[in-house]
């Protein structure tokens, strides 16, 4: 059996444990010791590119060289299963492009603390991160409070409430904690802070996967 892209699946998977690894091999040297320095510009990138005005000479200047760096980046593509992005654990978020850039405070198996930064890239209108974003936060950091305190989980609910406006280029505080457990599931809530003011609050109910559950 093949992955997505042409690697050989885990073990796990071939056995038929379910789409998650029963065990993560997080890492801090995949990818290169430049590789949250890649990541970093990666996220530049994206912040520049929400923000920018270009005209069709610049557009054609960049299509050209963007369309060089996909050729390299496809050369070295693999599957889920060994990239480093979602499991470099020395980087912010992981190195997970796809999040806003988030690092631990304290985390257990109660809960964890984490300060995060939202950025042009997550603009929503009038300096505001945009709902879809927060709620993109939320989900990550309590579903890995979830996982400390349960193991394997997957997102059944989330209920965000947003009690105002969450800014951008901030540091903000993001908390999640297990509220109760009832069999397989696992209630979590969490906050996301500007200082003493709360941007939104949530709560949710993770369910812990039986083996072979995707």
């Amino acid at each position: 059996m093949t992955g997505e892209f042409g690697g050989a699946l885990p073990a796990a998977v071939e056995e038929g444990v379910g789409g998650f690894r029963t065990t993560i091999e997080n890492t801090t040297e995949r990818g290169g010791v430049n590789y949250g320095e890649f990541i970093e510009e990666v996220r530049t990138f994206m912040d520049r590119a929400r923000a920018a005005c270009p005209t069709t000479e610049l557009n054609d200047d960049i299509l050209s060289r963007l369309r060089a760096i996909n050729d390299l980046l496809k050369g070295v593509t693999i599957d889920e299963w060994y990239a480093p992005s979602g499991t470099r654990t020395d980087l912010p978020a992981r190195g997970n492009i796809m999040l806003p850039p988030y690092t631990f405070l304290d985390q257990g198996a109660d809960g964890v603390v984490a300060t995060l930064r939202f950025r042009r890239f997550h603009l929503g209108g009038n300096s505001a991160v945009h709902g879809g974003y927060v709620g993109l936060a939320v989900d990550e950091v309590m579903g890995l409070a979830a996982g400390l305190a349960r193991g394997i989980t997957r997102t059944a609910y989330l209920t965000i409430n947003y009690r105002s406006v969450t800014p951008l280029d901030t540091d903000l505080e993001l908390k999640a904690w297990v509220d109760r457990t009832e069999g397989r599931k696992t209630f979590l809530r969490a906050t996301l802070s500007d200082g003493d003011r709360v941007c939104a609050d949530a709560e949710a109910l993770f369910i812990l996967l039986n083996p072979g559950q995707r």
